[in-house]
């Protein structure tokens, strides 16, 4: 008879939530650390929505890694009875000569995503709530959806338990280390376990506890605010998530519960977090004046004084790429980081993907370009 292996997830977030629903689904025995507990505000997945979105701004490597996401969050809802996603469709508007609008539309093409360009006239006709300067284009992508990330995260990790996982909650590990002999031992104020092989996602606080990581995790302050539209009909027509690019960088998230907008910024807004446990959750009036600019040229139905404004924290690589991959040297380390403000998405491929290189130490999923350093992650 086989036996288990046994793997550590160390951060319950985002990627390590889905990392223990399908090492657990795989018949592994699971142990799950987080400092706080699923679902919690004080790393990178909190503010109630995220986007998913198939036509991405980035590198078409993404492409496959997306489609697998598409059915792993399928397969999430059918096996919690939860709806975690909201199929509206999703925007995203630049400059149609940019570079990054170029690529957006070339992958779209060859990789026969499901979208439509529309130009200004067209935008104003079906989605009002925006404004289309000259020169830009917006494309719509048909498979976008609004994705709930603290529901997301604590259903994954349910579903993790119910498959008989364990979760430490409110537990810190000081120590992630190779055991003598082979494994890893993890180390917390309570004692230390011994596995076979760990999973590292514990987001912002990666730095501290992977000091040898090949490259550090850039870690920001991200700041959210919440709008209201003065004109009752804002979400008519579906109000799909958008993002925009250079040069007004931001995106927005229509609240599930149809009352409110949220907004973002792009990484160059982001204040530095020296020391993630000292994050700086006050929000201050000065920071509001970005937003009020996006609001009256871009979205000016939009109320520009927010009812809520928060701080969240991200990782974010010099690539824009995130880390996936064994921790060079370590076959049994594996290291997922620096997401970039865009992870949470492929967050259950991750966490497929993490499973493969666990318990079979490699995966048939194209992430060798996301590999720490030159060692490959399959």
């Amino acid at each position: 008879m086989r036996i288990p292996k046994r793997v550590a997830v160390i951060g319950a977030g985002s990627m390590g939530s889905q990392a223990m629903w399908r090492l657990a689904a795989r018949g592994a025995e699971v142990i799950g650390y987080d400092r706080y507990a699923p679902g919690h505000d004080r790393g990178a997945a909190g503010g109630e929505s995220r986007i998913y979105r198939a036509v991405h701004l980035g590198e078409s490597a993404y492409v496959p890694l997306l489609r697998l996401a598409d059915r792993m969050w399928e397969r999430l809802q059918a096996e919690t009875g939860r709806t975690l996603l909201r199929r509206s469709g999703s925007l995203v508007m630049g400059e149609a000569s940019s570079p990054s609008m170029s690529l957006l539309l070339s992958t779209s093409t060859t990789q026969g995503l499901d979208h439509e360009v529309l130009n200004q006239e067209e935008l104003a006709r079906r989605y009002p709530q925006h404004r289309l300067p000259d020169g830009h284009i917006a494309v719509l992508d048909r498979l976008g959806a609004v994705i709930r990330p603290e529901a997301s995260i604590q259903a994954a990790a349910g579903r993790a338990e119910h498959l008989g996982a364990r979760l430490h909650r409110y537990t810190t590990v000081r120590e992630v280390v190779p055991a003598s002999g082979g494994g890893v031992r993890v180390v917390t104020d309570e004692g230390t376990d011994h596995v076979d092989a760990a999973v590292v996602t514990v987001g912002p606080w990666i730095n501290t506890l992977l000091p040898d990581l090949p490259q550090a995790i850039d870690v920001r302050r991200v700041v959210c605010s919440w709008h209201l539209p003065t004109r009752h009909d804002w979400f008519a027509g579906g109000a799909p998530p958008f993002v925009r690019a250079v040069p007004h960088d931001c995106f927005g998230i229509p609240s599930p519960d149809g009352i409110s907008v949220k907004l973002g910024l792009s990484f160059k807004y982001h204040a530095p977090v020296p020391e993630p446990e000292r994050l700086d959750r006050t929000v201050r009036p000065e920071e509001l004046g970005t937003f009020r600019e996006l609001i009256d040229e871009l979205m000016p139905d939009l109320n520009p004084d927010p009812i809520r404004m928060s701080a969240y924290m991200e990782g974010y690589t010099h690539s824009g790429n995130p880390l996936v991959g064994h921790l060079p040297g370590e076959d049994d380390i594996i290291v997922m980081a620096g997401f970039s403000g865009s992870g949470f998405k492929i967050s259950p491929a991750m966490g497929e993907i993490a499973a493969d290189l666990a318990l079979d130490g490699s995966t048939r999923h194209p992430v060798a370009f996301l590999a720490p350093a030159e060692v490959g992650a399959a």
